[in-house]
């Protein structure tokens, strides 16, 4: 196992006891030396992640081969695992990033060698961490090899995948040189799986750095615009027809547009096709930054990305490009384009899965088809969440899903898909799980949040991520009520029907700054720290950013711990059991609920959604559906059980406002 050569490694190197870290990252079993200065924690690194990796080593079983899928390790060939999963997200540059000299601002990488921003190894310490969270999934926001060109911040988005292959190298670790950042995610894929932590990563399929490596090879796979053009370049304005993603019927309208044609003029053959041989002798040149020089040359370039919604208000995103799927244009389109007009990128050509052409680029798409299988049979990955997947061809989609299958029947996909409207689609498509819009309705008590868990959450077709926030969306505790949102919205999500229990990194230890704003935000909204803190205005995807460790929301942590590992205790429950809504002696449709029962047990949410306290009665035969003798009864508050009575079936139980309770009842039917 790598682990064990990388432990080896390190229990040969000596180093100072002046290494910081969070003191959530020691765990309780740790016996190395430890000093506290000032409310900072310094270990020996070498000794420290050492000890770590000699616990995983022991917890091993030997001769597993841990590169493989927790699924394949168990025997398991269905992908139903995921349903009663406890993810948590993690952007391996921020989640594991801290100030490892303990003194002064935070450095990528510091004055005495530290790597103080985000690496594999500080991520195997990490899962120590997640586990004591009762977490088994770990949702990786990507980990390929990131661009640098066109950055919105101080460092490449990770979606801007330079090389979807390779992984970004900037996760090496200085304590481990001798050792490839591959080898250091193999070691990491091993920890989770020796923890029974499964690893899904994001896979972005549609787009590519503008600069990225592939353009080596395969300028055919890209667009291509005059670099005069660029300046003024950007989605068409399509009057008269407001935000919408188009239909056939739009196409005649849109391509008769003085805006549209202007657009597609700006569009080019790709390099190579215009002179072979001028395209050879840069290629062979080897420049080590390939783009300039068909700047310089060519005066070409790719063009940004943008949504595929007409008249969308987002900027383009200038630091991605869209991959060329077909090698013509829409057939729905055809008839309104000149027979030499150059490949184009605009709403429709976006869209694939609603216009496709008439000849697939299937050698992009065996590429695109082959890049999951080579995740699986390196690392052992147990999942992926599609990127934009529905704006796929379908044909791609399923060669995606079935090239992954093939390795691993149980091989999970979540689709990017936040209209929960079309869970039965997604689930046609051949996904196990939806994203959804919980972020977004269940913050907004008491109308919004009513809605989706009485109403959409039950009567899903697919599991969703049951998520108070996301990377992209504002953190919990900065929504109105949040302070008391904060616990109110995870408990009643760990308890939906459907639901996949999620914790955003971060969201665990109160952090308030989003890491994004790609979802019900605005710039207004990356500015909720203090003007004092480091961080104020950073946002992870784009800025070096690390969390508030050593200065955390101790209730909230606590909290979720308790409630993750409460959820563990009724996941079957809560998979198998029939669902039921709670009936009370009135309801006013602020309270919400869930109940769920299965051989003589049961178990009930109930969350108050108004900000005044309600007294309620649960009338236990009605909910059930027929007539029960109650055995015993006990309440959670968050914090606690207690022994409860009911009288002939009822409970009564009195709620603080934006307050929850659970009841586990003992039943027998009569």
């Amino acid at each position: 196992m790598l682990i064990r050569k990388i432990m080896n490694f390190l229990r040969e190197k000596k180093g100072k006891v002046n290494y910081s870290i969070p003191k959530l990252w020691i765990p309780a079993w740790y016996d190395g030396e430890v000093k506290e200065i000032n409310g900072k924690y310094f270990v020996d690194p070498y000794e420290f992640y050492s000890k770590i990796l000699e616990k995983l080593t022991k917890m091993s079983s030997e001769g597993e081969n841990y590169l493989t899928s927790i699924a394949t390790l168990k025997g398991e060939d269905k992908p139903s695992w995921i349903r009663h999963s406890k993810m948590y997200s993690m952007l391996v540059r921020t989640t594991t990033s801290y100030n490892h000299k303990g003194f002064g601002r935070f450095e990528p990488d510091d004055v005495l060698g530290y790597r103080e921003s985000g690496t594999f190894l500080k991520a195997i310490a990490v899962l120590m961490y997640l586990k004591r969270l009762d977490v088994d999934t770990i949702y990786l926001l990507p980990v390929s090899k990131v661009s640098d060109l066109f950055k919105k911040g101080e460092v490449g988005s990770p979606y801007a995948v330079k090389n979807p292959i390779e992984i970004e190298d900037s996760h090496h670790d200085p304590l481990l040189d001798g050792f490839d950042v591959e080898d250091e995610f193999k070691a990491f894929v091993e920890a989770a799986h020796i923890l029974g932590i499964r690893i899904l990563i994001d896979f972005i399929p549609r787009t590519a750095a503008r600069d990225s490596d592939l353009i080596k090879d395969h300028p055919d796979w890209f667009y291509w615009i005059r670099i005069e053009d660029l300046p003024s370049y950007g989605p068409p304005k399509i009057p008269g027809m407001g935000f919408k993603i188009p239909d056939e019927n739009d196409l005649e309208y849109i391509y008769s547009l003085e805006s549209v044609r202007k657009h597609l003029e700006k569009f080019s053959p790709n390099p190579k096709e215009i002179d072979p041989q001028k395209w050879e002798n840069i290629v062979r040149s080897n420049p080590e930054n390939l783009l300039s020089e068909i700047v310089k040359e060519f005066g070409l370039i790719t063009p940004p990305g943008f949504s595929d919604w007409i008249n969308d208000p987002q900027p383009t995103w200038d630091d991605v490009t869209f991959l060329r799927l077909y090698l013509d244009p829409p057939k729905a389109a055809k008839r309104f384009i000149d027979y030499d007009q150059p490949p184009y990128i605009l709403f429709d050509v976006i869209k694939a899965s609603l216009f496709p052409g008439d000849e697939e680029n299937i050698e992009l798409w065996d590429y695109i088809a082959s890049t999951v299988p080579s995740y699986q049979k390196r690392f052992g990955i147990d999942g992926i969440r599609l990127d934009m997947g529905h704006a796929l061809p379908k044909k791609l989609e399923k060669m995606i899903m079935d090239k992954a299958r093939e390795i691993d029947p149980a091989f999970a996909f979540i689709a990017e898909e936040l209209d929960v409207s079309r869970d039965e689609e997604a689930k046609k498509a051949g996904y196990d799980a939806i994203i959804g819009n919980s972020w977004w309705m269940m913050p907004r008590v008491p109308d919004k949040a009513y809605e989706f868990y009485q109403d959409i959450a039950p009567n899903m077709k697919i599991p969703y991520l049951a998520a108070a926030e996301t990377p992209d969306t504002p953190r919990i505790r900065v929504r109105e009520f949040g302070e008391d949102l904060k616990r109110l919205v995870p408990f009643l999500l760990a308890f939906s029907p459907n639901g996949i229990f999620f914790i955003n990194s971060g969201q665990e230890l109160g952090e308030i700054e989003p890491m994004n704003l790609g979802l019900d935000n605005n710039d207004e909204g990356r500015a909720v720290l203090p003007p004092s803190d480091e961080f104020f205005a950073k946002l992870a995807f784009f800025d070096h950013y690390v969390l508030h460790w050593d200065n955390h929301d101790e209730e909230v942590l606590d909290f979720l711990k308790r409630l993750s590992v409460v959820r563990g205790i009724y996941s079957d429950l809560l998979e198998r059991g029939e669902y039921r809504p709670v009936w009370f002696d009135w309801q006013d449709g602020k309270t919400a609920n869930a109940s769920f029962w299965m051989d003589g047990r049961a178990v009930i949410a109930i969350g108050n959604l108004d900000k005044n306290p309600r007294g309620i009665r649960i009338d236990l035969k009605n909910t059930k559906g027929g007539d029960i003798s109650v055995r015993r009864a006990r309440i959670w508050d968050g914090e606690k059980w207690e022994s409860i009575s009911d009288e002939n079936g009822w409970i009564s139980v009195n709620l603080e406002g934006l307050s929850f309770s659970l009841i586990e009842v003992f039943y027998e039917e009569v």
